[in-house]
């Protein structure tokens, strides 16, 4: 559950130029383990967007789940039921994240007790 995108795909984003590859390269686990500039276009180690977890429904409604309210007639008793809603919800996309977050494939250690 969770694998990040890059490594899925086979991209190693902060790769360094002398260790030639993913996080496994040999020459990686060395004493040069700096952020040095990919080859290509540079990619910053911060994330400003991410998937949105809601949704909407048909009036426009945001939330993480709809629940609509059926009457169920048991033993001549009318009773109310929530029932969750799975048909007509829209994703609600790409949200805009507030502060930057760092990369999951950012390799650098930024704290250590």
């Amino acid at each position: 559950m969770g694998a990040s995108g890059s490594k899925a795909r086979g991209l190693w984003p902060f790769a360094s130029a002398a260790g030639g590859g993913g996080p496994e390269a040999p020459g990686a686990a060395g004493a040069e383990q700096a952020l040095v500039r990919p080859r290509g276009r540079a990619v910053p180690p911060f994330v400003f967007t991410r998937r949105g977890s809601m949704f909407y429904d048909e009036d426009g409604d945001l939330a993480h789940e709809f629940y609509e309210e059926t009457i169920v007639t048991k033993n001549g008793q009318k009773r109310a039921k929530l029932r969750r809603v799975h048909k007509n919800l829209i994703p609600q996309g790409i949200v805009k994240l507030d502060t930057p977050r760092i990369h999951v494939d950012f390799p650098v250690i930024l704290y250590e007790v």
